[in-house]
């Protein structure tokens, strides 16, 4: 696959950019820079979507946002404006990769599959960006491998380093890649998972992944998927930490234009339904080509997303989750049934917020992450607890607010099916799971 084949051209830009900066509201596309004037979904005002709050905090002023999704016209990447700076978000984060179970086996598995594909050994670097909580490294650290993360959240990073993986407190951008370069420090291996859609300055990212980059060595990347976003009705995955929501298409466009051609791409289940990109350096890339890349180009296309009605049909679907969830909540709540969620995710406050959904018609949520617990969800204040909770109370119905790892969950959750709890799934419309 030819870069021009992407059919678009970017100016580049001599100003300064920093991946940590402070990054603001604008009105132009990130990375083309054209207007955006095109509604993708408008969910109305939001706070962010990981900023829970102690209970001393509860009658404090809370900062909404709006939350409202465009797609640019001219190079189709949707987004959101950024209107607080990457250090208000990630400076403290909620998220530890480590608490689930089936990510951690995805991430094994990657390992294991990548030290065979690249024939990594202990000679070779493998560096991620946006570490977490070294979750991913810690699997090629277990066999000899030099490793690196980079993670902006310090207190995820530190639980990285209690593993002792080394990890830098840093933000990714081109600034910390001349200074790891002039280090001597290159990846033979280099990935940046969930990371592409939560970065406001795709052209500093980009340029320091690719400065990052050996000659010979390869990114890989992993993001949701724009198209199962919009065929599965995934509204909820819009959120102020994702600042873009990409296409394959717009993607290999980003990395193409920093010389960063994708070889290989894989179509993934996690968060939904994703993406895993391979990209090279242009001077290495023909020769590692699959067929991949142009298969899913095409596909992209045969689904409408070179088309701006296919962005436009979007919102109809979002309203109608919208009201499939409030109507089996009050319908649950006039039965004299309760109900509870599992989950204190993203993208179930985006959810709850968007609906308009208090504790009155959801009691409380639950989430194994002990950093969750005890606080309280933004916008909707909504208490969360110790799984253990469910089983005191005993509610009828179990509101699966991570959806995406629903068949982990209803594992974990069988129990529920003693007393006749039933599971409840709200993406891409309300439905009973018994």
């Amino acid at each position: 696959m030819e870069i021009m084949e992407l059919g678009i051209c970017i100016e580049k830009d001599d100003r300064e950019r920093s991946g940590d900066s402070t990054a603001l509201s604008s009105s132009n596309c990130r990375f083309c820079d054209a207007p955006l004037t095109i509604t993708f979904a408008d969910l109305g005002m939001s706070p962010l979507s990981n900023a829970y709050l102690a209970k001393s905090e509860l009658r404090t002023a809370e900062s909404f946002y709006p939350l409202h999704a465009y797609v640019c016209g001219t190079c189709r990447l949707v987004q959101l404006e950024a209107f607080e700076t990457p250090q208000r978000i990630f400076g403290d984060y909620a998220y530890f990769s480590s608490y689930s179970e089936s990510w951690l086996d995805h991430a094994r598995r990657f390992a294991e599959a990548a030290c065979r594909r690249f024939s990594l050994d202990r000679d070779s670097v493998v560096i991620e960006a946006a570490s977490n909580d070294g979750y991913l490294l810690q699997y090629f650290k277990a066999v000899g491998i030099t490793v690196l993360g980079i993670e902006p959240a310090a207190n995820v990073a530190s639980a990285a380093q209690a593993r002792n993986i080394p990890t830098l407190v840093r933000f990714m951008g081109s600034g910390l890649a001349e200074e790891l370069v002039a280090e001597g420090r290159q990846a033979d291996l280099l990935i940046a998972n969930n990371v592409f859609a939560h970065v406001p300055d795709l052209h500093d990212f980009t340029a320091g992944l690719a400065r990052l980059l050996k000659t010979e060595g390869t990114l890989t990347l992993e993001f949701p998927h724009l198209l199962q976003l919009i065929e599965g009705n995934q509204f909820d995955t819009i959120y102020h930490e994702h600042f873009s929501y990409f296409s394959f298409t717009t993607a290999s466009r980003v990395l193409a234009h920093y010389g960063l051609v994708v070889y290989d791409v894989e179509e993934l289940a996690t968060h939904g339904g994703s993406l895993r990109v391979y990209a090279s350096h242009a001077s290495t890339a023909n020769s590692r080509m699959t067929e991949a890349p142009a298969r899913l180009l095409r596909k992209e296309r045969e689904h409408g997303l070179d088309r701006l009605e296919t962005y436009h049909a979007f919102a109809e679907g979002v309203r109608a989750a919208k009201r499939s969830l409030l109507r089996f909540l009050i319908d649950a709540k006039e039965q004299g049934k309760q109900v509870v969620g599992y989950g204190a995710p993203a993208k179930g406050n985006t959810l709850l917020n968007y609906c308009g959904v208090r504790d009155d018609l959801l009691t409380y949520t639950v989430d194994r992450n002990p950093h969750k617990q005890q606080r309280y969800l933004p916008g909707t204040h909504i208490p969360i607890y110790a799984p253990d909770r469910i089983g005191e109370t005993r509610p009828d119905y179990l509101l699966v607010l991570p959806w995406n790892l629903i068949d982990e969950i209803t594992t974990q959750m069988a129990h529920i099916r003693d007393w006749g709890g039933k599971f409840v799934v709200p993406i891409p419309h309300t439905r009973i799971i018994p």
